[in-house]
């Protein structure tokens, strides 16, 4: 792991807006085009603002999510919704997770078959951190956790109905999320950096997911972390 501290969050976004686009430059420039994965929630805005600043050929750029609730895609409460707001430009390939599906569990496939046309395994994936230690959608002690954070799950998604948090998700699994080439931990403020440590120690995945990102040892992490 590497871990990258700073002082402010706009420093941090600023850093991490540059390193990721040089990756992404770097695979549009080697093999066509670039995929990346972003994460939901109010850390990563600044970052999707610093990274619109970047020199990008964002028509050969693939975007999807790491998770996703089960709202309309114009509702406030859709990471949809806000990336395609804060993120997207023109010409650049979005594939969202929500579909016509009733409820995520009747909408894996649909969602699967999308995230087939990514470009893999991805360029770069973005992960945060909720205070009870969740990654995407991956929520402690919920039914079907277990199995998607089975590493070798053939599944690229999973259904999770959190137990203290609002709607159902559509969240990527362990497995898909690790197919990467670049892994981003990013986080703000002392509790998250606290809880990033505690899951560098033993214990179970199903209590603490994060440590299934932080203790696997199938690609790198990189965190960017800022107080």
């Amino acid at each position: 792991m590497v871990f990258h501290s700073f002082p402010s969050g706009e420093a941090s976004a600023a850093q991490l807006a540059v390193d990721v686009a040089g990756v992404l430059s770097a695979s549009i420039e080697k093999r066509g085009q670039a995929g990346m994965v972003v994460s939901g929630g109010s850390t990563p805005k600044p970052f999707f603002a610093e990274l619109k600043k970047q020199k990008l050929l964002w028509q050969h750029m693939w975007i999807t999510l790491a998770d996703e609730r089960w709202v309309d895609t114009d509702s406030t409460d859709s990471n949809e919704h806000m990336v395609r707001e804060q993120l997207l430009n023109s010409g650049t390939h979005f594939v969202g997770l929500k579909n016509d599906a009733s409820t995520p569990a009747e909408g894996i496939a649909e969602a699967e078959n999308r995230l087939a046309a990514m470009p893999q395994p991805y360029d770069v994936v973005i992960l945060g951190m909720g205070e009870d230690g969740h990654t995407a959608s991956l929520f402690p002690e919920t039914a079907g956790l277990a199995e998607a954070l089975d590493p070798i799950l053939p599944h690229s998604c999973a259904a999770i109905t959190p137990l203290h948090a609002p709607y159902a998700r559509m969240t990527q699994t362990l497995a898909a999320l690790l197919h990467c080439r670049k892994l981003v931990l990013h986080i703000t403020g002392a509790k998250k950096r606290a809880l990033y440590e505690e899951a560098q120690q033993p214990g179970s995945c199903l209590t603490l997911p994060i440590r299934a990102i932080v203790q696997q040892n199938k690609v790198p992490l990189e965190v960017y972390w800022s107080a």
